[in-house]
């Protein structure tokens, strides 16, 4: 094949399987609604089964659901006739998913569905077959062709499946009013659950590692404390320890330029005022912000006197894997 050949096909692939996704709006309709009640009002979980590629995406399902907020499981169809059918539930939903609609690993699994007392809902490529007629729900996933010019590997076929089970899912998470705070419950280890979730009280520098100097230290005891501190900044007080002002290593470097003497120099000479300041209460994610937002590299975190209790720095945020996307 030629590189013209080679783009044009992959253009043709595109085509194919974005038409049968589009060609899903007319399947969103009086079924998907019952199939999405059923599913929010029933107790249970949504058991997902199928065969080969519909049992692929039939796993990519359940982790959708599962990480927005509604319960789900696969269930092999093999290993369901052969014992793990004692997984399902009277309280569960099941979705079978097959592009034929013959699948007889599915339909043998039916009568027992049934007489577990479960709904049984077809995802199908073919509503009119043998399965979609036993089933009490069928979501019609049907496409005009697949994409390999064979009509044998499922493509398209598979990309609708996939997509239905997308809009289930999504469906769902606005029926349950699923927040981005539960969805970090949810992903805790990630970076996203991190930026979703983790407040500038848990990772904030604070106690005797925050660099703090009084506005009439010397400038040589203001640089020392940056120094030793190592964030590139200090906190300035006043008598009463409350927050005036902060020192940075650009501070320090302007100054210089200037030419002055600077022996006699204090921090309240140097100092910044009005520092920007956040509270320890507020995520790690609105530091990055206010951060970006002013160009700074540190926060100071204060209290509700305006007492410096803690420093937040950037590259601590970077190295946590909280910067913005």
């Amino acid at each position: 094949m030629t590189e013209q050949n080679i783009v044009s096909k992959g253009k043709e692939v595109v085509r194919i399987e974005g038409e049968a996704v589009l060609n899903l709006m007319n399947s969103i309709d009086a079924d998907f609604a019952k199939t999405v009640n059923q599913i929010f009002n029933s107790k249970g979980r949504v058991v997902f089964t199928g065969m080969g590629k519909s049992g692929i995406i039939a796993r990519k399902i359940v982790a959708t659901m599962n990480s927005t907020g509604t319960a789900a499981i696969f269930m092999h169809p093999t290993d369901a006739l052969h014992g793990d059918l004692g997984m399902v539930r009277r309280e569960d939903t099941v979705i079978l998913i097959s592009k034929s609609g013959h699948t007889e690993e599915l339909h043998q699994l039916i009568p027992m569905l049934k007489r577990i007392g479960v709904t049984v809902i077809g995802m199908l490529g073919e509503p009119d077959s043998k399965i979609g007629r036993d089933c009490n729900i069928v979501l019609n996933v049907s496409v005009k062709e697949e994409a390999c010019p064979h009509d044998l590997a499922p493509t398209a076929s598979t990309t609708a499946a996939l997509v239905m089970g997308d809009a289930l899912a999504i469906a769902l998470l606005e029926m349950r009013g699923f927040t981005k705070e539960d969805f970090a419950l949810l992903h805790p280890g990630g970076s996203l659950g991190k930026r979703l979730s983790l407040k500038i009280s848990e990772i904030m520098i604070k106690g005797k590692d925050v660099p703090v100097v009084n506005q009439s230290a010397s400038l040589k005891d203001s640089i020392l404390e940056i120094t030793s501190k190592r964030l590139g900044v200090t906190c300035v007080v006043d008598s009463q320890g409350i927050l005036c002002g902060i020192i940075t290593d650009g501070d320090l470097r302007r100054l210089l330029e200037k030419n002055l003497e600077i022996k006699n120099l204090t921090a309240l000479d140097v100092m910044t005022k009005n520092p920007k300041t956040i509270s320890k209460e507020f995520l790690a994610s609105f530091a990055i912000q206010q951060m970006e937002k002013f160009n700074i590299t540190a926060l100071i975190v204060a209290d509700e006197k305006n007492r410096p209790e803690g420093i937040i720095h950037l590259h601590d945020l970077v190295k946590l894997g909280l910067q913005s996307r």
